[in-house]
């Protein structure tokens, strides 16, 4: 009999503790909006952190609240964007789409060092000690960490120098905050023109550390439009606001090779590629 009251006491005793939990959750239940099951589904589920937000789910939440913004989603297409936009009653921005890109040429073949670094293999330790190993104090050390962080595996390390592969990019942005020169910056897709160079210094103090620095010597910004190129100091730069309608600033012929269309002159020698086309001259 003793087992018999002690079966029915915990049964007894679990039934009470059962109905105080369902009340509970009851009483405490936080409403869910229908609609935020419903974006998520329409997301592409990549969690990158891209869009400002802690993963899709925090976005489509944000969303549907009016928190967020339909384009704040990198990696989403154009079609998802609409679809999106169509179901929750809002407009979607006809924004450009954007990629990184890392603002160096100088791979380890192309730049010289200034010591050897036997660190961790991490481009922020790298940068605390001394500066890491190249002798630019601007270059890409070329450690990786921009790569390690990329969700999609858009960033490649050729000869010591990162470079991201555009087609692959969904532009969320990890990238840029992993790299401690501020070299990764994240343009128009539609930009294919770029200054592969970040260095501030004069051209003959570049020249020495490096053989494919920018040297101002403006010629890209003659042949490109309006305001396309833009001159800061010793250095030149594209204006990723306007960046160039065609490739005449590199038709017009860098002395250098740090004005490419598309990727550094190091990845180009690697594909068999020419540095530029010089064949047609431009005025």
């Amino acid at each position: 009999m003793m087992i018999l009251y002690s079966i029915l006491i915990l049964a007894g005793l679990g039934l009470v503790l059962g109905l105080m939990i369902a009340w509970t959750a009851k009483m405490f239940a936080v409403e869910q909006d229908p609609r935020v099951e419903k974006v998520l589904s329409m997301l592409p589920g990549a969690n990158c952190g891209g869009c400002g937000f802690a993963g899709c789910a925090d976005f489509a939440k944000a969303l549907a609240e009016g928190r967020a913004e339909v384009g704040g989603c990198p990696v989403s297409s154009k079609e998802a964007k609409g679809m999106i936009a169509s179901f929750l009653g809002l407009a979607v921005s006809d924004s450009v789409r954007k990629v990184a890109v890392v603002l160096c040429g100088g791979s380890s073949s192309l730049a010289r060092k200034a010591a050897e670094y036997n660190g961790i293999s991490d481009c922020r330790s790298a940068n605390l000690v001394a500066g890491g190993a190249k002798g630019c104090r601007y270059g890409c050390l070329g450690l990786a960490s921009c790569a390690r962080v990329c969700p999609v595996n858009a960033i490649e390390i050729l000869d010591g120098l990162a470079i991201v592969h555009p087609e692959l990019c969904i532009g969320c942005g990890k990238c840029v905050k992993a790299c401690p020169r501020n070299l990764i910056k994240l343009v128009p897709e539609n930009a294919h023109v770029h200054v592969f160079c970040s260095s501030r210094d004069k051209g003959a103090d570049k020249k020495k550390v490096c053989d494919v620095p920018c040297i101002g010597c403006r010629k890209c910004v003659k042949a490109a439009g309006e305001n396309e190129m833009l001159v800061e100091g010793f250095l030149v730069r594209t204006n990723y606001e306007k960046p160039p309608a065609n490739d005449l600033p590199v038709r017009a012929g860098c002395p250098t090779n740090c004005l490419q269309s598309g990727f550094p002159l190091a990845y180009l020698k690697k594909q068999g590629g020419m540095p530029g086309e010089k064949e047609e001259k431009v005025a």
